[in-house]
């Protein structure tokens, strides 16, 4: 089975790396689909998020990273028939927010499939949102970022 891991990524956590790392182990194939979130705006531009997260799984074989920057639903009408949406879920309300949003999918493309993925243990309060809060009062987020690409969120977070 294929995936598509969609989101944000703005930037990409320690939490989006490990949920790749664990979705690869048991899919064919993941491709991370950066995607537009009207209802955030980004601090990183959208094609470095691309390229942030092209560099953090380069040594993940079975991954690759794509953009698109309409519905979901859409974008998975492009993929093979079967390719799963997979979505991390850290708490309750997330589940509720996840299962809402996967019945709009199928409602939109019906027989759509959307797996979700726990957060990994610690992971469950690494958000992109708190990587933000944190630096814009100049504090230390590298413990949530992959280091990796640390100097290259650094150039758009440390300002």
């Amino acid at each position: 089975m294929k995936g598509v891991f969609p989101g944000s990524f703005d930037p990409p956590t320690r939490g989006h790396l490990d949920l790749i790392r664990r979705a690869a182990s048991i899919m064919e194939h993941v491709t991370i689909c950066v995607m537009v979130n009207i209802s955030k705006t980004g601090m990183i531009p959208f094609d470095q998020r691309a390229a942030m997260l092209k560099k953090a799984c380069s040594d993940i074989p079975n991954v690759s990273v794509d953009q698109w920057d309409g519905l979901l639903a859409d974008y998975m009408r492009s993929r093979e028939p079967g390719t799963a949406v997979i979505r991390g879920v850290r708490s309750i309300a997330e589940f509720e927010q996840e299962r809402n949003a996967a019945a709009v999918n199928r409602m939109l493309y019906p027989g759509l499939e959307t797996i979700l993925l726990f957060a990994g243990d610690g992971m469950d309060s690494v958000s992109s949102s708190t990587v933000r809060e944190i630096a814009a009062f100049g504090g230390d987020y590298s413990f949530l970022i992959p280091e990796k690409i640390s100097k290259d969120i650094d150039r758009y977070l440390k300002k």
